[in-house]
């Protein structure tokens, strides 16, 4: 009988591997809860995305902090409709968000390891928090950048410490469909986003309604996280064993959680044993695989261009004149890409499991592929390179077909593998580390793609879209050559699937046999020496 992602296998091994079943656990209403609370730590990462694109279109929020844009807008005689938000005021107040965020990824490594994951989700909710109230009340350019900064500090200490922590308490059968729940209510975030976005934007001060309500998520983060415990994993390196094991037999629905257990033990004993900082240890050969996934996947899921859409698809809608040049046009458009995304997310939830990481990456980047060029292709023949006549509605409805079906291919592979990945394929001792780079890495990128976009889809025309299309092909290419399948695999097993990999074994094996011949050499002496003293 066919089985849903949630479905239970009670023939699944249990051997050392402890492939998938984590040693019979059952999805309780436990683990289901406490995963769907963190999750819900997404959505301050998403509500930002959307409310971002949507304030730099309204007309007050302009006339108060980006009067130029304005002018440009209006002169729209001399001024190509691919240019009109070309600013560099503009685009450092989406983009200031992710320095912040950058610095905080980072902190978060440590704080992660040494105070724990719920930790450090709350302080990313507090920290947006303080955003929100100061963004809300904003008076002046600078008040209105330092609430992004906190905004930025938020998003970089939640967006560390959420992914690790869903890793770490699922199942290892329901690991990823548990983990796209972060991504999931990063889709909410943006629907919320821009639904409000679009009620407001008919008010005077409705942009402070936006901005403010960016209270509401983290508020939300902040009271969930009270009522769940820390990971287990975080629990054991710290040295809280009986009080991981507490919470291991609450999330896994029974008595019996010594094998689990065990393993946390080694793992967090191995970690302990390294001698070396965790900074140093990463870049060790024989973690070379995790480090390349950890910087690439981040990168190549921004440069696929998706979040750029996100934050401008009210800026791009209204730049290419859609339906005339309506000002609800762009944040109509908006929300239907936002609940297209949440579906293509629910599709992941359900495969992700079931039909393995590998299979969506490749499907979903064919199908972003063919998109991205087919809305290139369809700005060639309706605005070619000058950009100076308005496109009729029937065309921009046929681009926004075309962004929603991109948008579903983002939704159930590179949007939430992109935080299922670097989450799970590091061992202990170094996933703190790992997670904070990947989620820097992640950050870094969209702070360079969020400062350059305007200015290349004003200069490259429609070819942006196809500079993006480059990039997908490319990454597409990079997990049908060097991802290894992870589905099933408990999280502290998942050494096995790089010593099997055509090319990265080539730098775990020999890092194996180089470790057994120390081993080897130290007993060979160690029985010399018993000789020497009979």
């Amino acid at each position: 009988m066919a089985r849903g992602p949630f479905a239970y296998n009670r023939n699944a091994s249990s051997g050392n591997s402890r492939d998938g079943d984590d040693g019979g656990a059952r999805l309780t209403l436990e683990v289901l809860t406490t995963c769907i609370v963190a999750a819900s730590g997404g959505l301050i990462f998403g509500y930002d995305i959307g409310i971002s694109g949507g304030v730099t279109t309204m007309v007050p929020f302009l006339e108060k902090f980006f009067p130029q844009v304005l002018r440009k807008a209006a002169d729209v005689k001399t001024t190509t409709l691919y240019c009109v938000y070309d600013s560099h005021a503009l685009t450092a107040f989406t983009s200031s968000l992710y320095v912040a965020g950058f610095i905080s990824s980072m902190m978060a490594s440590r704080l992660s390891a040494s105070k724990g994951r719920k930790f450090t989700m709350m302080l990313g909710g507090f920290t947006f928090l303080i955003g929100g109230i100061l963004d809300g009340l904003a008076e002046n350019f600078l008040m209105l950048i330092l609430g992004r900064l906190f905004f930025g500090l938020g998003i970089g200490f939640n967006n560390q410490a959420t992914p690790l922590y869903l890793a770490e308490v699922a199942p290892a059968k329901w690991r990823g469909a548990f983990n796209t729940g972060f991504h999931l209510f990063i889709g909410i975030g943006v629907l919320a986003a821009s639904t409000i976005n679009y009620f407001t934007a008919k008010l005077q001060y409705g942009w402070r309604l936006s901005l403010g309500c960016a209270v509401v998520p983290s508020m939300v983060m902040l009271i969930g996280a009270c009522f769940i415990g820390d990971s287990p994993n975080s629990l054991v390196e710290r040295g809280k064993q009986e009080e991981a094991r507490q919470v291991l037999i609450r999330i896994r629905g029974r008595d019996e959680v010594e094998e689990e257990m065990a393993d946390l033990v080694r793992a967090s004993e191995a970690a302990k044993a390294a001698s070396r900082e965790p900074l140093v240890t990463i870049f060790q050969r024989q973690y070379r695989p995790h480090l390349v996934m950890a910087l690439a996947i981040p990168f190549f899921q921004q440069v696929s261009g998706i979040f750029i859409i996100a934050f401008y698809a009210p800026a791009i809608f209204q730049s290419i004149g859609s339906g005339g040049g309506a000002a609800d046009s762009g944040f109509i458009a908006a929300i239907v890409l936002g609940i297209d995304n949440i579906f293509s997310i629910l599709v992941s939830t359900y495969a992700v499991d079931r039909y393995g990481r590998r299979f969506l990456f490749l499907q979903g980047g064919l199908l972003m592929f063919i998109c991205e060029v087919a809305i290139a292709v369809q700005l060639a023949v309706t605005l070619g390179v000058s950009g100076t006549d308005p496109i009729h509605k029937s065309q921009a409805i046929l681009i926004l077909v075309f962004m929603c079906l991109f948008g579903a291919g983002f939704g159930w592979s590179w949007g939430p593998l992109t935080w299922v990945i670097p989450s799970e394929i590091f061992p202990l001792k170094i996933r703190p580390i790992g997670q904070s780079i990947s989620v820097a890495t992640n950050l870094a990128t969209t702070f360079v793609l969020s400062q350059t976009f305007l200015a290349i889809l004003c200069h490259f025309k429609y070819g942006a879209f196809l500079f993006h299309a480059g990039w997908v092909a490319v990454m597409t290419l990079f997990i049908a050559l060097f991802l290894p399948e992870t589905k099933g695999i408990h999280i502290d097993s998942l050494s096995s699937v790089w010593d099997q990999h055509w090319f990265w074994s080539r730098f775990t094996k020999d890092q194996d046999n180089e470790n057994n011949n120390n081993n080897n050499s130290s007993s060979s002496s160690s029985s010399s020496n018993n000789s020497n003293q009979i």
